[in-house]
């Protein structure tokens, strides 16, 4: 072919045949002569693209494009999915990948209980490995790096007395990879994350009855040996209630400061959010919330409590316990829903009520929003809640149980919740903090939830949606292309990540996943031989993503331009015969 040609799927080549009406040209020649005139014909190419990438028509070009040709070659060429580098070094699954942020480093979790820090350089190599198994973990299950690149949070799973297990927390130094602190985490699926510099959080579980309990979300020192009784090395950040066994997990901060310049604007769909399946819902408002719950089952005949203005709800509790033993409440409760009823009634007149004002009025807010898993109706998780964090909490002084409560403010309300109506199996922010992608396993659609120990069933596809954190509404449809198999008590964790043009997620289908953020399409499927659990985009460079897998490998993927100017880039060796001819001269 032409050298001027620029380099096109036969499949593309094929659709300017037939769009030049030269399908009976056997070369692809003829094609390359008239390139200087079909290179500049944007019609040509704007109908390529939409019915290449089956793009739908009322979708404009992406906001960055100079001409559809130059997205057309964007999409084509510029796609992380070519396996240049397979990492064997883990033997037993991976489950996680994280890279620093200048992108110079990134760490690997595994079952085989080592958290492995990897150079990103022309070949990646291994720089360093640590082995949690003398700390009694069982495996790590998460890393993230701090805003420096100096500390490396690493989680993981620990084994306590009589076998019991829970979650550790445990910060490693990047300078000479030592392990500076650790810190308890329960449930171990909280994960931990960093708010700033040199404070992480993590989470905590208090047992209130059977399907009821209460977490605390603490906020932690990365370096635990500080000794000052003016520096505290911990300090309660929230403390929340849990009702129908349902738990706070997957913890993650977003920082609003650059709402108003994001990488990426998604609003050509902004007007089908109003319509989205997926409610969205503000805890300060009643009637939003009881039209956004799922419907359940008819209440049993409990007398209804008056909101403010009506009977206290110490007075409503009072009420139901004297209902029950008149036997005036029918049909009789079970305990479960006895339990749930009394732990509404008493978080009722025990909550601090939500944060006023929540979404950012600046680009300068130095506002955070703490995100996480939650649920109302079950255990599996199904809602996404957001509070958030004052400037006076980003720091452990003050003192350990936080600011003074009163009686009536024991537990804290969220400030936001997101409805997914389904089992959450991950979520990744984008770079930018604007956006919240979500992994999750759809419920039926009218489902009855009857038992919270019995969540309903849960789809095969994995639908990746997509909420603008900044109008705390969905946009854009939910994708689509991924799998999952797991019943929901078997269901685990699928991480996802996000670049500026492009998102990536694993899938138990064997495959990693990519789509291209604007025109939500996907763009590329990445093989393993099993389940890929992780996925990470370089933050410096989104033609590099690695993806790891159950299959003990970590795989490196880059686009097909990125390979082209690293071929270009190496030395290439001379020949034999030439290095005999000169040494023989010599």
């Amino acid at each position: 072919m032409d050298a001027g040609c620029p380099r096109l799927p036969d499949t593309v080549l094929f659709e300017i045949f037939l769009y030049l009406d030269h399908a009976d040209v056997l070369s692809v020649g003829l094609v390359c002569q008239q390139w200087r005139a079909v290179a500049r014909d944007e019609f040509l190419w704007k109908e390529l693209f939409y019915r290449y990438y089956r793009v739908s028509r009322d979708v404009p070009r992406h906001p960055g494009a100079v001409s559809w040709y130059d997205e057309f070659q964007r999409l084509y060429d510029t796609i992380p999915c070519v396996e240049v580098q397979a990492l064997k070094e883990h033997n037993d699954q991976v489950l996680h990948l994280s890279f620093s942020h200048s992108g110079c480093l990134f760490a690997s979790c595994s079952k085989d209980c080592t958290v492995k820090i990897w150079s990103n350089e022309l070949d990646i190599s291994l720089q360093h490995s640590s082995n949690m198994r003398p700390y009694n973990w069982s495996y790590t299950q998460f890393s993230q790096f701090n805003s420096d690149d100096s500390l490396l949070l690493v989680s993981g799973v620990f084994v306590g007395p009589h076998n019991s297990s829970s979650g550790e927390i445990a910060v490693i130094s990047m300078e000479n990879f030592t392990l500076l602190s650790r810190v308890r985490n329960k449930p171990y699926d909280v994960f931990g994350c960093w708010l700033n510099e040199t404070n992480l959080i993590s989470g905590n579980l208090h047992r209130i009855g059977r399907i009821t309990s209460c977490s605390v979300l603490w906020l932690n020192n990365a370096f635990q040996g500080i000794e000052s009784e003016n520096v505290n090395v911990v300090k309660r950040l929230f403390k929340i209630q849990n009702l129908n066994a349902s738990t706070i997990r997957t913890v993650m901060v977003a920082d609003c400061s650059r709402y108003d310049s994001p990488d990426l604007l998604l609003d050509y769909e902004e007007q089908l959010a109003a319509s989205s399946s997926c409610p969205v819902f503000d805890l300060g408002s009643d009637s939003e919330e009881e039209e956004a719950k799922p419907k359940l089952p008819p209440e049993p005949a409990v007398q209804e409590l008056p909101d403010a203005g009506g009977v206290p709800a110490e007075h409503g509790l009072q009420q139901l316990f004297d209902d029950i033993m008149e036997g005036r409440v029918r049909p009789a409760m079970t305990e479960t829903e006895l339990e749930t009823k009394v732990a509404e009634l008493f978080v009722r007149n025990r909550t601090k009520p939500p944060e006023p004002n929540l979404l950012p009025t600046d680009s300068n807010s130095k506002t955070k929003y703490l995100i996480f898993t939650t649920g109302c109706l079950t255990y599996s998780p199904h809602q996404i809640g957001i509070k958030r964090i004052l400037p006076h909490q980003m720091t452990t002084a003050g003192p350990v149980l936080g600011e003074e409560r009163r009686s009536d403010e024991f537990f804290d309300s969220l400030d936001h919740v997101i409805d997914i109506h389904g089992h959450i199996i991950g979520m990744g922010l984008s770079p930018d903090h604007r956006y919240l992608y979500v992994n999750s396993r759809a419920w039926p659609r009218d489902c009855v939830i009857s038992d919270p120990m019995q969540p309903p069933p849960i789809a095969e596809e994995i639908d990746l949606h997509v909420f603008d954190l900044k109008t705390m509404k969905e946009v854009k449809r939910a994708l689509r292309a991924h799998r999952a198999y797991t019943p929901n008590e078997e269901c685990f964790f699928i991480f996802l990540d996000v670049s500026r043009d492009f998102v990536a997620s694993g899938a138990e289908d064997r495959h990693g996943y990519i789509w291209d953020r604007h025109y939500n399409i996907c763009l590329a499927k990445l093989q393993h031989d099993n389940v890929v659990n992780s996925v990470a985009f370089s933050p410096v460079e989104q033609e590099l993503l690695l993806t790891a897998s159950d299959d003990t490998t970590i795989k490196v993927w880059r686009s097909p331009r990125a390979v082209r100017i690293r071929q270009a880039r190496r030395p290439r060796p001379r020949k034999l015969l030439f290095s005999w001819l000169m040494n023989q001269k010599s």
